[in-house]
C-alpha cells in the first residue's frame, strides 16, 4: 500500500510538472507575440455593469475591448450580454485572447446565504465550504469565473461595518473558514482545481489587515507590530494561500505607512517570496489612484509603485492603460515587472480553461434549474438556522407555541428585501419571503398572527436614506409620527399572548462604508422595544444585525433574544424553523459583545498584563479595569444557548509532559443534559503560560460541532500537536518553547475546565 501512495503521489507530481510545462510553454509564445500595449492592457479590469460597489463607473467602450485593452470585466450579469462582450475579445481583437468576468459574489449568487459573520458563527466548516460551493455553481451557470471572496480579515471593532464580511475575531476559525471558502469555490481538491466548468477562482480580501482600520472606520489606516500581525491578522490569508487561492486583492488601508496597493513588502517579500503564493493580485476599486490622496505621489508615480510592489491588476482606475507605457519609457518601471504581471493574469485565464475555450461559463444546459433552485434554497435555510445565535432565554419562553394570539412588531417584520444583507449585489432581493410572511405559513391553522410596523428604522430620516442606499430598493419609511405608529403596535401588543419584536439594524447598516460610532438598536426601534416591555407581554427580540451590538438594557429587561443576523434569501422560513423548535439553535458567536463602545476594540485572546484585574472583581484600584464598567464582554466569543443543556466532563490529557516535535491528545465527555435533541459546539483553547513575549491568556485551537440526543454522551477527542503549541516569536520565528500549558475545554470561551501539560 505504501508503494502504490508513493507511485500514486510521483505520478500526481510529474502529472503536475507536465500542465505547468505546456502552460509555460504557451503562454511563453503567446506573449512573444504580444505588443506592449496589449500586455498593460491584460492588467486593466474596468467596472462596467450594473451592480455599484464604489464611487466611479466606466461605460463600457468597446473599442477598448477591441483594442485589446482590457483584461476583465466586473459588475456586469447576464449570460447574453457576456457572451458577447467574450466573442468580441476573442474574435475580434488581434491576439483573441479571452476575458475573466468577476463580480462581488460573497455569500451567495441568487441563493443568499447568510452574511459570513452569521455563516461563522454555525461552526459548520462542511456547510460554509457547500455554501461556496453552491455560489460556484450558480455564478458560473450565469456565465462568472471569478469570485471577490472570501474576506478573511480578522475584525476586533463591531464599529467596522465589514465586520458582516468575515469570520470575527480569531485567526483558528478564520483560517479554517477561509480554507474551506477556497475548497468551495475552486474545487476541493487542490491538484484539480477549476477542472470542471462549475468551479471558479476565489479572490482572498482585503489583504492586509484592512479588519484593524482605526477606529473602525472605512478606507483608514492600520498600524500595529509585525508580531501581532503574524500571531493574530495574517492567519487565515496563509491558510487561503496554501488551500491554493488563484488570487488576492489589495486591501485600501496603508501598513508602516505605506498603502498596500504599492506596499511591496505586503505583496512580494511576504505574498509571493515568504507564502509561495503564485496567483495574481488585483487591486481593490480604485485604490491606485486613490494613493494620490493617500499623499505618496502623483498618478505616475504611484502607478509605478503599484506596479513595482506586485501588484498585477488594477480595479477600474485605468492607471496602469494611461500611466505604465510613460513609467516604463522613464524607467521607472521595467519590461521584466510587466511581463511579470501580464504573464500571471494569462496563467489565471489558462488554469481556468478560457484558452482552451473561451466560453466554457456560458454551456450550463437550462440555468434557471440551477440557480435559485430548491435544493440550493434547502441548503441555504438550512445554513442560516445553524447560523442562529440564542442570546438570552429567560424561563425557556423559546421555543413558542403554535397557539393563541402572536405579534409580530418591528420595522424589519415585513422587508424581505432586507433580509439577504450587505453584499448580496447578484441576486434579486425581491425573491425574498419576508418574515411576517413566513411566520403566517408556520402558524397558518395554528395560531393567530398580528402585525404592526411599530416605528421607522430610526427617527432621523437623513440618517435611514444613508442607511438604506441601494438602488431601486425603498425602505418604505411610515409618514405617520412616531406616536402614531408606537400606538398601533401596542395595541396590537395587548391583543398578543407574545410579542415578537423584529428590530435591530437595516442590511447597509452593515458592509461596506457603514461604520458606526452608535452600535446600540437604533433609537426608534429601542423606544418601541422598552414600550412594548413595559406591556408586561413576554417578549422575544428577534435581532438582525451585521456586526455584534451593544445589548446592556436590552440584556438585563428583554426574556429572550435570538440574533439571527442577516440569514440569507430563505431567513424567514429558517426564523420560524427555530421560533417553535422545529430546529434547535446551536450558532456561537464568533465575534465579541461589548458592553459599551468604550471596550472597543474586544476580543477573547487578549494578553495579561503586569497588573492584571483579580479573577472575580469587576474594579481594582491600580489593576486593569474601568472606573465605570467591567472589562469583560457582554457576550464572549464562542457563546451561545440551546433549547436543551449540555455538561462537560473534566479534561484529559494523554501525557502530563511532551518532548519537542511531539504531540498529546486532550479529550472531554459532553452529555446531553435537557430534554430535546441538540448540537454542541465543543471549542479547545490552550494557553502558553510563559513565553519569551506576552502570550494570550487563551488561543482557540480546536473545535468541534457534535450532536447529542437526550441523555446522550459523547468522547470529544482533539489532538494537540507541535504547530497548536507553537507562535510567532521576537524575531517572527515560528516556535513552540518550553514550559507549561493549560488546555480549556468547554462551551465558550471562558470556561474554567481544564487540564495542564508540560512541554520539555
Amino acid at each position: 500500500m505504501r508503494s502504490f501512495l508513493m507511485i500514486l503521489t510521483l505520478c500526481v507530481a510529474a502529472a503536475s510538472c507536465s500542465q505547468k510545462s505546456e502552460m509555460d510553454a504557451f503562454i511563453d509564445d503567446l506573449m512573444g507575440q504580444m505588443t506592449l500595449e496589449e500586455k498593460i492592457g491584460q492588467l486593466n479590469l474596468p467596472f462596467t455593469g450594473e451592480i455599484i460597489t464604489g464611487p466611479d463607473r466606466d461605460p463600457l467602450a468597446i473599442e477598448s475591448i477591441q483594442a485589446g485593452e482590457v483584461g476583465g470585466l466586473f459588475g456586469l450579469t447576464g449570460l447574453d450580454r457576456l457572451t458577447e462582450l467574450q466573442r468580441i475579445a476573442v474574435e475580434e481583437t488581434r491576439m483573441g485572447i479571452p476575458m475573466i468576468f468577476g463580480a462581488d459574489v460573497i455569500h451567495g449568487y441568487e441563493t443568499v446565504f447568510p452574511i459570513p459573520l452569521g455563516s461563522s458563527c454555525s461552526w459548520d466548516l462542511e456547510a460554509i465550504e457547500n455554501s461556496a460551493r453552491i455560489s460556484a455553481i450558480e455564478s458560473t451557470a450565469g456565465g462568472l469565473c471569478w469570485t471577490f471572496s472570501p474576506m478573511v480579515d480578522i475584525a476586533r471593532d463591531p464599529r467596522w461595518g465589514r465586520i458582516a464580511e468575515g469570520a470575527g475575531e480569531d485567526p483558528f476559525l478564520g483560517s479554517r473558514i477561509a480554507e474551506a471558502m477556497v475548497r468551495g469555490y475552486q474545487g476541493a481538491d487542490k491538484e484539480s482545481q477549476f477542472s470542471q466548468p462549475d468551479q471558479m477562482m476565489a479572490c482572498v480580501k482585503h489583504f492586509a489587515l484592512y479588519g484593524a482600520s482605526e477606529a473602525g472606520r472605512d478606507y483608514n489606516s492600520v498600524d500595529m507590530s509585525r508580531l501581532r500581525m503574524y500571531n493574530d491578522y495574517l492567519p487565515p490569508y496563509k491558510a487561503a494561500a496554501d488551500a491554493g487561492a488563484g488570487s488576492f486583492m489589495a486591501s485600501f488601508n496603508d501598513i508602516d505607512g505605506v498603502p498596500a496597493t504599492a506596499n511591496r513588502w505586503l505583496l512580494t517579500d511576504l505574498l509571493r517570496d515568504e507564502w509561495g503564493f503564485d496567483g495574481f493580485v488585483v487591486s481593490d476599486y480604485t485604490a491606485i489612484k486613490e494613493m494620490v490622496a493617500h499623499g505618496i505621489g502623483d498618478i505616475e508615480t504611484v502607478t509605478c509603485r503599484a506596479l513595482d510592489a506586485g501588484l498585477d491588476m488594477d480595479m477600474n482606475s485605468r492607471a496602469y492603460l494611461e500611466h505604465l507605457k510613460n513609467g516604463l519609457e522613464k524607467g521607472i518601471v521595467s519590461m521584466k515587472q510587466i511581463d511579470a504581471a501580464c504573464r500571471r493574469m494569462l496563467e489565471a485565464k489558462y488554469k481556468l480553461g478560457l484558452f482552451e475555450d473561451p466560453y466554457r461559463f456560458f454551456k450550463t444546459e437550462n440555468p434557471e434549474e440551477v440557480i435559485y433552485c430548491q435544493e440550493h434554497r434547502d441548503a441555504a435555510r438550512k445554513l442560516a438556522a445553524e447560523s442562529f445565535v440564542l442570546l438570552k432565554n429567560e424561563n425557556n419562553l423559546l421555543p413558542l407555541k403554535k397557539e393563541g394570539t402572536i405579534a409580530l412588531i418591528g420595522p424589519l417584520a415585513d422587508n424581505g428585501v432586507n433580509l439577504n444583507g450587505t453584499w448580496s449585489v447578484t441576486a434579486d432581493n425581491h425573491k425574498n419571503k419576508n418574515l411576517r410572511e413566513a411566520l403566517e405559513d408556520a402558524v397558518a391553522g395554528h395560531a393567530k398572527l398580528l402585525y404592526a410596523k411599530g416605528s421607522n428604522l430610526v427617527y432621523d430620516a437623513d440618517y435611514e436614506e444613508r442607511a438604506y442606499w441601494r438602488d431601486g430598493y425603498d425602505f418604505n419609511r411610515d409618514d405617520r409620527t412616531d406616536a402614531q405608529l408606537r400606538n398601533e403596535a401596542l395595541a396590537v401588543a395587548r391583543k398578543a399572548d407574545v410579542i415578537i419584536a423584529a428590530l435591530g439594524e437595516s442590511a447597509e447598516m452593515s458592509g461596506e462604508n457603514s461604520g458606526r460610532t452608535d452600535i446600540t438598536i437604533p433609537d426608534a426601534q429601542a423606544d418601541l422595544l422598552k414600550a412594548l416591555v413595559a406591556t408586561g407581554k413576554p417578549v422575544v427580540l428577534l435581532l438582525f444585525n451585521g456586526r455584534p451590538l451593544i445589548l446592556d438594557w436590552e440584556s438585563k429587561n428583554v426574556p429572550a433574544i435570538l440574533d439571527v443576523w442577516f440569514g440569507g434569501s430563505e431567513t424567514g422560513d429558517a426564523v420560524a424553523d427555530v421560533l417553535f423548535g422545529d430546529v434547535n439553535p446551536s450558532g456561537k458567536i464568533t465575534a465579541s459583545f461589548p458592553r459599551n463602545v468604550g471596550q472597543i476594540p474586544i476580543y477573547h485572546s487578549i494578553r495579561n498584563t503586569g497588573r492584571p484585574l483579580p479573577e472575580g472583581e469587576e474594579y481594582s484600584k491600580y489593576t486593569t479595569s474601568y472606573l465605570d464598567s467591567r472589562i469583560d464582554p457582554l457576550y464572549p466569543f464562542g457563546y451561545g444557548l440551546s433549547y436543551t443543556t449540555f455538561e462537560y466532563g473534566s479534561v484529559k490529557l494523554s501525557k502530563e509532559a511532551v518532548g519537542a516535535g511531539e504531540s498529546l491528545v486532550a479529550e472531554v465527555d459532553v452529555t446531553n443534559t435537557g430534554k430535546k435533541a441538540g448540537k454542541e459546539v465543543v471549542q479547545m483553547y490552550i494557553r502558553d503560560v510563559v513565553g519569551t513575549t506576552t502570550r494570550p491568556l487563551r488561543e482557540l485551537k480546536g473545535f468541534e460541532k457534535i450532536s447529542l440526543e437526550p441523555g446522550e454522551t459523547k468522547t470529544v477527542k482533539f489532538e494537540i500537536t507541535p504547530e497548536l503549541m507553537g507562535h510567532y516569536n521576537y524575531d517572527l520565528d515560528f516556535v513552540a518553547e518550553p514550559g507549561e500549558f493549560i488546555v480549556y475545554i468547554g462551551g465558550d470561551s471562558t470556561t474554567k475546565n481544564s487540564a495542564s501539560f508540560t512541554l520539555e
